[in-house]
């Protein structure tokens, strides 16, 4: 019996033996893990495992003293900037220190086999001015090295308008770069990409922009249009070529027609082809050649009308025949528009003539404006703008019935002047009217029942 209770005994040694072992082993490691972190752990990417908080300090202030960072940039350009050049500096953390608080020793089989990642903000001080200096004087910032961008635009080929590639060029946002580095030195972060990090000032639009392709095919549809103009007999052209010169696109990339340039077209064609108040070749009665000029009388395109025709034309992109809209017109289109029906008045002779196709219908002695109180009747080819019978011309100091009133230059008209007994001399010169043709009654008469509104009127020396 005695045997047997000494057997049992050795049985139940090693079971306690392997208990205080595993106890001691325990009490050693929350011991250890009172001051060290388990295993497992990084903070910020630093591995900490079995490392006091001093130690996980002096890792972190290591890196920090040998931080460096890579830029790169377009065209292989590449800078670095390394922590002696800012006077980086690793202020000691307390977080690293609540971290390792915050571990529980007793737990430590848990906390042994469980994976920890921490994050804590990177406590740092740097020169924000030698900074700044540093990064001024990068290679990105060198004026003699940067190419500015360029969007993309059209260009006129002679046949149509293709497009022009954009410019990426090498221009850094500034304020951005900092940005971005100063980032990157808070989160340890050691290559900045400047492409990848929107640093570049780029291009708005580009030959692949909607809004490029877009005018492209407008403008090319514009370039389509062909007008071409009747002027009274002669041809005017506006094809691709006149156009092209036209076409512009605004700061969103719309094409638009320049209607300044339009007009200044339509200015040009007035000047050629309008007759008011030029200079005209003329046959008196008297068989003499004269030149007479100015006047109201003639062609005169409406050139603020016809320009809105013509943008709105080009627009349509197709050929069109067309006359242009007139302000004012003549019955005759060729040669000098008078044609054969006119009343003719020379201010020297004191004489008028009414022609009507070509055969004087009546001539008379007259009396135009007083010359020597400045109302002389004025030169120049005119037109009649309507006739009245019964009339009362009014003026400073006058009233003056007349029985047939035709003026054709504003308050200047040719009537009869009953009180007058004698035409014609030399009575214009300082007694004549206020600026009227005065005819003898009969001969007022006459030209009233033959002559229609529009007729020109001749006044000559």
């Amino acid at each position: 019996m005695g045997k047997r209770r000494a057997k049992g005994k050795n049985h139940i040694r090693p079971s306690v033996i392997g208990l205080l072992g595993i106890l001691i082993l325990y009490v050693c490691m929350v011991l250890y893990f009172r001051n060290h972190f388990y295993f497992r752990t990084t903070i910020n990417g630093i591995k900490a495992s079995g490392k006091t908080v001093e130690e996980v300090n002096k890792t972190m202030e290591s890196g920090v003293k040998n931080y460096a960072l890579q830029l790169e940039g377009r065209d292989g350009a590449k800078e670095r900037i390394s922590a002696k050049d800012f006077n980086l500096k690793y202020n000691t953390n307390n977080e690293i220190k609540r971290l390792k608080d915050a571990q529980n020793p007793f737990n430590i089989f848990k906390g042994i086999f469980t994976k920890k990642e921490h994050e804590i903000p990177r406590t740092i001080s740097y020169d924000e001015k030698l900074l700044t200096q540093h990064i001024d004087k990068m290679v990105f910032f060198n004026e003699g090295k940067i190419t500015n961008p360029k969007n993309a635009s059209l260009k006129y080929t002679g046949k149509d308008y293709e497009i022009v590639p954009e410019i990426m060029g090498n221009k850094v946002k500034k304020d951005t770069l900092y940005k971005e580095i100063k980032n990157a030195i808070i989160k340890d972060k050691k290559i900045i990409n400047l492409e990848e990090s929107g640093c570049y000032k780029n291009p708005k639009y580009t030959s692949k922009s909607k809004e490029v392709i877009e005018a492209q095919k407008t403008m090319n549809k514009y370039l389509q249009s062909e007008i071409t103009y009747d002027i009274r007999g002669n041809k005017e052209v506006v094809n691709a070529s006149t156009i092209s010169n036209w076409l512009k696109t605004d700061e969103k990339f719309n094409p638009y027609i320049d209607k300044e340039k339009v007009r200044a077209y339509m200015d040009n064609l007035a000047y050629t082809y309008n007759t008011i108040g030029k200079t005209r070749d003329f046959v008196t009665a008297t068989g003499e050649h004269i030149k007479v000029s100015g006047g109201s009388y003639g062609w005169a395109i409406d050139r603020p009308k016809e320009t809105e025709n013509l943008v709105q034309a080009i627009k349509e992109g197709k050929a069109v025949n067309k006359k242009p809209s007139y302000a004012q017109t003549t019955p005759y289109t060729s040669g000098d528009d008078i044609g054969n029906t006119y009343v003719e008045i020379d201010l020297t002779k004191q004489h008028l003539w009414f022609f009507k196709n070509g055969n004087v219908v009546v001539d008379g002695s007259i009396v135009t404006g007083n010359v020597s109180t400045n109302y002389a009747t004025p030169e120049g080819v005119y037109k009649l703008d309507y006739k009245e019978r019964n009339a009362v011309l009014r003026g400073e100091g006058y009233a003056a019935p007349v029985d047939y009133w035709m003026p054709f230059n504003g308050g200047i008209g040719m009537h009869d002047a009953s009180w007058r007994k004698e035409f014609g001399g030399t009575i214009y010169q300082n007694g004549g009217s206020h600026g009227c043709v005065n005819c003898s009654h009969a001969l007022a008469q006459t030209i009233f029942e033959t002559i229609e509104p529009g007729t020109p009127v001749i006044c000559h020396k």
